[in-house]
C-alpha cells in the first residue's frame, strides 16, 4: 500500500499514547508538495515551492479529549507530542459526545478512486500557462491593466490510524489556473473580473486562451454600469454565483449547526425544502472529483446520495459527534486536519440541471436582474435572511441589456429555495456546482 511509512509512524504514535494513559487515540498526517507561480504584465512575479506536512494526535481519556499537532517528526518531538496530548486530556472538561467509531461502524472496504495525477508539473509549464492566460486576457479590446495570472500544482498524501483498528491512506492532487484583469480608465470608470479553472489532473484544466479571453470579456462587459431603482423582480444567478446558493444550503444542514439550533432548516428534515422537481446530489466517489475521498475522516463509509430528493430534505450532514447529539446514525461526513477534531463536511455536490436553456429561463422576464457577481457576506443562517450586494446585467423583455452595479438582492432562503428554477447548463467544474438558476420574488434594492 502506498504511504506505508506514514501508517507505520501513526501506529507507533497511537501505541505510545495508549502506553501513556490514553483510553483511545487517533492520529493523522497530511504531507504535501506544491508549486505556484504568479505572472503579471508579462513578467514572473513570484515562484514558490513548498514541501512538508503536519502530524496531529487526538487522545481520549474517558469523555475528555485533547488534540496536539506538530510539523516536527523527530523521536523527541513525537514523544513530547504524546506527553502534551495526554496531559491536556486529563485537565479539559468532559464532552459527552466525543469518541471514536465502534468497530461495527467502520468502513469494511474502500473504493479505488482516480483522484491523483501521477505527473509532476514543472515550473516552466506553469509559467507558460500563466503567460498564455494573461496574454489572452490583455488582448481583449478594452482591457487596460492586469492583476496577474496564477498557476499552481500540488500533490498530497493523507494517512489516518486509530486505536479502534481503522487505518487508511490515500493520495490526491490538484491544479489551477486563473487570471484577473481590469478594463476602462480612471476617468471613464474601471471594472475588474476574473476566470479560473481547477482540476485533479493538470491536463483537465481549461485552455489558457479560454480562461484569459473569458476574464477579459467579463471585465469589459461591466463598463458603463448603471444604478437601478429599488423594485421586486425575478433574479437570474449565473452558474458562478448560483453555486453559492448551494453552499448556503449545505451550511444550513450541517449537523453541528442543527445540534446547536443555529440554522433556519433545523426543523426541516424529511420535509419539502425546495420545489418538487429539484434534486441536490452528493458523490464522494466521483473519479477526478475535486473533493472526492474513499471514506470519511472517522473511518465511516461514504456514498452517493440525494441530499434533496424531489424537493425533500433527506439527511443532515453528520459526523459522529453531531450524530450523537441528535441521536441519529452518522452519515459518513466527517472531515478533519491535523490541528482539530473531526467536523461535518460534504464532498462533491451539485444542483441537478433543469430542462430549459438559460435563454428560455429568462424569456418571459419583462424586467429583471442577471447576477454575475456577489459582494460581501449577507446570509443569516439562523433566520435564513439573505441580503448581498450584486453586480450583473439588466434583463428587458427576455434579453440582457446594460450592466448594473451598486444594487442589493434580498429575500429569505426558505422562500428562495422554493422559488428556484435551474437551467440545463450544469457543468462539473468546482466541487460544488450549479447551473444557471432563476429565483422569483426577490427584492432588488438600489437608488
Amino acid at each position: 500500500m502506498a504511504n506505508d511509512h506514514l501508517l507505520n509512524l501513526l501506529s507507533d504514535l497511537i501505541g505510545d499514547a495508549r502506553k501513556a494513559g490514553a483510553d483511545e487515540a487517533d492520529a493523522i498526517v497530511a504531507d504535501g508538495t506544491s508549486l505556484s507561480i504568479t505572472y503579471r504584465l508579462g513578467k514572473l512575479e513570484q515562484l514558490e515551492r513548498a514541501e512538508g506536512g503536519d502530524v496531529g494526535l487526538r487522545v481520549l481519556i474517558g469523555k475528555r479529549q485533547a488534540i496536539v499537532s506538530s510539523a516536527d517528526r523527530s523521536k523527541e518531538a513525537l514523544k513530547e507530542l504524546v506527553e502534551r496530548a495526554v496531559a491536556m486530556a486529563r485537565t479539559v472538561p468532559e464532552d459527552e459526545f466525543c469518541g471514536l467509531a465502534t468497530a461495527a461502524q467502520l468502513a469494511k472496504s474502500l473504493p479505488k478512486l482516480d483522484i491523483c495525477d501521477p505527473s509532476e508539473v514543472s515550473a516552466e509549464t506553469l509559467i507558460e500557462r500563466a503567460h498564455g492566460c494573461e496574454d489572452a486576457a490583455r488582448a481583449v479590446k478594452g482591457v487596460t491593466n492586469s492583476d496577474g495570472a496564477s498557476a499552481s500544482w500540488g500533490q498530497s498524501s493523507v494517512a489516518i490510524v486509530a486505536s479502534n483498528g481503522f487505518q487508511r491512506s490515500y493520495s490526491s492532487s490538484g491544479s489551477s489556473l486563473s487570471v484577473s484583469v481590469l478594463a476602462g480608465s480612471a476617468d471613464e470608470g474601471m471594472e475588474t473580473d476574473y476566470d479560473y479553472s481547477s482540476a485533479v489532473y493538470f491536463a483537465d484544466l481549461r485552455a489558457p486562451d479560454d480562461i484569459g479571453k473569458a476574464a477579459g470579456e467579463r471585465a469589459v462587459k461591466k463598463l458603463g454600469a448603471r444604478k437601478m431603482p429599488s423594485q421586486k423582480v425575478p433574479i437570474i444567478f449565473d452558474p458562478r454565483v448560483a453555486r453559492g446558493l448551494v453552499s448556503s444550503f449545505l451550511s444550513a444542514i450541517n449537523g453541528a449547526a442543527v445540534a446547536r439550533g443555529t440554522t433556519f432548516l433545523k426543523d426541516s428534515l424529511n420535509k419539502e425544502v425546495f420545489g418538487p422537481g429539484l434534486t441536490i446530489t452528493e458523490d464522494p466517489h466521483r473519479d477526478r472529483g475535486l473533493r472526492s475521498k474513499p471514506c470519511d475522516a472517522e473511518g465511516l463509509a461514504n456514498a452517493r446520495r440525494n441530499l434533496i430528493d424531489a424537493g425533500v430534505l433527506t439527511t443532515w450532514i453528520l459526523d459522529l459527534r453531531s450524530a450523537r447529539q441528535l441521536k441519529l446514525a452518522p452519515t459518513g461526513h466527517a472531515a478533519r486536519g491535523p490541528g482539530g477534531p473531526p467536523s461535518p463536511s460534504t464532498t462533491n455536490v451539485w444542483l441537478a440541471a433543469g430542462s430549459s436553456t438559460p435563454k428560455a429561463l429568462m424569456s418571459d422576464i419583462k424586467q429583471g436582474l442577471y447576477v454575475t457577481d456577489m459582494v460581501g457576506q449577507g446570509v443569516n443562517m439562523v433566520t435564513g435572511d439573505y441580503s448581498r450586494g450584486a453586480v450583473g446585467f439588466w434583463i428587458e423583455n427576455g434579453e440582457l441589456t446594460y450592466p448594473v452595479s451598486e444594487v442589493t438582492v434580498a429575500g429569505n432562503m426558505k422562500d428562495m429555495f422554493k422559488q428556484m428554477t435551474p437551467a440545463d447548463d450544469l457543468e462539473m467544474r468546482f466541487g460544488i456546482d450549479a447551473p444557471t438558476v432563476r429565483v422569483d420574488g426577490m427584492t432588488m434594492a438600489g437608488t
